[in-house]
């Protein structure tokens, strides 16, 4: 029987734990907050999946090969459309409350760049939470052992193998194998939709232990996050309802630079509102919901609040009334597509280690992952990565002994002159919606003048500082080594940058 460590609580987590507890191992998930809280809880689009008789496998992989601009694996996203029912029927037979129609048809949606309606949500904008809750209900119920509030601060490797986990303050988990489900990285932009804890954990740890790790420069800006109070995202679902995006004049700017307008990929309708606010100062641009459903102000705010209950909250709670009025709105860092290279298993080239979710680089997304196939990711890959760990081989024998947590020569914390905010600050302005050879340079020679000084980590805040600022430069690393423009990778000072994004004049 096999031990398993899982590092991560979010969809792809909690599904590899469950697959691995159903194989006959023991297992463990260690996550840093409650088991809760994870990127999963706030993902409000909902999860793609050709469910409808009239929709095809076929049609969804060959949306999400478009999406990915060329550079998604065709074998991956084949594994992706053709198991995603599936896994989606697993979801609802744990509990998953999809919405319905009156006949209690399951519901779905449309979402930018999605040839058909494909789209389930539950609780109008809290599919996310939804999801969460019917997982670690299982999870509560099965006798996986769970470690909340403890953070892993590097994998334990023997003989060149993972054997398990170290935690901060000194307590070690060992384990047959370890499943990184961490996460991605949001939380090195000054604007992002991601919630506290995604601060590159998973793939530091995995760089740190020696992982391949690619395809960092391709990340996702969601284009509409309200631009007053704290960052808040509006889901594409809305925009898939027919609200419209405005500059302050009023003029509908997106079909200016695709022909599908707000419902163009994420990438391009994020450089469009980018640019659109360099033109007016910086200032943000416009969501137009008030022709959304009907013609009266009052049936339209009901069906919104009825719609979209958390979005309508949240916009209601700044004071705004979006049935009535436009609102600001403005891209943040919202999904990473790279991250550490597995197969389709999950499998790392670190023996011993795997990796699901966003952390991982599955090839499913490319260069653009396509609107809603990131929960549909966790669940399909979590579950074959959790099958996997429970009865691969463990390897070669490994020497008794207790293993050393891999260090990294560099590891440790800026000191005295980088602060987090600055971090963020600087990713935004030199490797953010769009970048050139100038700013990106400027920021690894920052990057590298923080590393030089730094210190090692001691508290968890100095530990996520420590992988966030790992994170940036391999990041920043990437996009200068990708000189093209591709996907949600937009390069100024690229002749051909032109070609993909018409509209660039002041946004760099």
């Amino acid at each position: 029987m096999s031990t398993i460590v899982v590092v991560g609580s979010g969809i792809a987590g909690l599904t590899a734990a469950l697959h691995a507890d159903a194989g006959g191992s023991t297992v463990a998930i260690v996550t840093k907050s409650e088991l809760a809280e994870a990127n999963t809880r706030y993902a409000q689009g909902g999860i793609a999946g050709a469910l409808s008789p009239d929709d095809r496998t076929a049609d969804h992989a060959h949306d999400t090969l478009v999406a990915g601009a060329g550079l998604a694996d065709p074998a991956a996203v084949e594994v992706l459309v053709t198991e995603g029912p599936d896994r989606i029927r697993d979801l609802i037979a744990a509990g998953v409350r999809f919405d319905r129609d009156t006949d209690g048809t399951l519901r779905a949606g449309l979402e930018g760049a999605h040839s058909f309606p494909r789209i389930l949500h539950a609780g109008g904008d809290a599919t996310g939470a939804e999801i969460e809750r019917a997982l670690v209900e299982q999870i509560r119920r099965s006798g996986i052992r769970v470690l909340e509030h403890s953070f892993a601060t590097d994998l334990v490797l023997r003989s060149g193998r993972v054997v398990g986990v170290e935690l901060l303050g000194g307590e070690r988990v060992e384990a047959d194998a370890v499943i990184l489900a961490t996460g991605g990285a949001g939380r090195l932009f000054a604007h992002s939709t991601n919630p506290a804890v995604a601060t590159g954990d998973g793939i530091a740890l995995a760089a740190r232990a020696g992982a391949d790790v690619r395809d960092l420069e391709f990340v996702q800006f969601h284009p509409t996050v309200l631009a007053t109070g704290d960052a808040f995202l509006v889901s594409e679902a809305v925009r898939g309802e027919g609200a419209v995006l405005r500059d302050e004049s009023g003029r509908r700017f997106t079909l200016d630079v695709h022909p599908d307008g707000e419902l163009a990929p994420r990438d391009v309708v994020a450089r469009a509102i980018t640019a659109a606010m360099a033109r007016q100062g910086g200032r943000p641009v416009l969501l137009d919901a008030t022709a959304v459903h009907s013609a009266d102000p009052d049936e339209r705010s009901r069906f919104l609040a009825a719609r979209f209950p958390t979005i309508d909250a949240a916009v209601r709670s700044r004071g705004l009334d979006w049935a009535r009025e436009l609102i600001p709105v403005t891209p943040a860092a919202h999904y990473l597509m790279g991250g550490v290279v597995t197969d389709l298993d999950g499998r790392t080239d670190v023996p011993g280690l795997y990796a699901v979710g966003e952390v991982a680089r599955t090839g499913v997304h490319g260069a653009n992952r396509l609107a809603s196939n990131s929960l549909l990711e966790g669940a399909v890959f979590g579950a074959r990565a959790g099958d996997a760990a429970a009865t691969d081989d463990p390897g070669w024998p490994v020497p008794a002994g207790g293993g050393t947590p891999v260090q990294a020569a560099t590891d440790g914390i800026p000191h005295p002159h980088f602060g987090r905010r600055a971090l963020q600050d600087l990713m935004w302005a030199d490797a953010g919606v769009t970048r050139d050879g100038e700013g990106l340079r400027r920021a690894a020679r920052v990057l590298a003048g923080w590393r030089a000084s730094s210190i090692p980590p001691v508290t968890l805040a100095e530990h996520e500082d420590a992988n966030l600022l790992l994170v940036a430069e391999l990041m920043v690393a990437a996009a200068l080594a990708r000189t093209g423009s591709v996907g949600s990778h937009l390069r100024t000072d690229d002749p051909a940058a032109a070609l993909i994004h018409p509209d660039l004049e002041g946004a760099a």
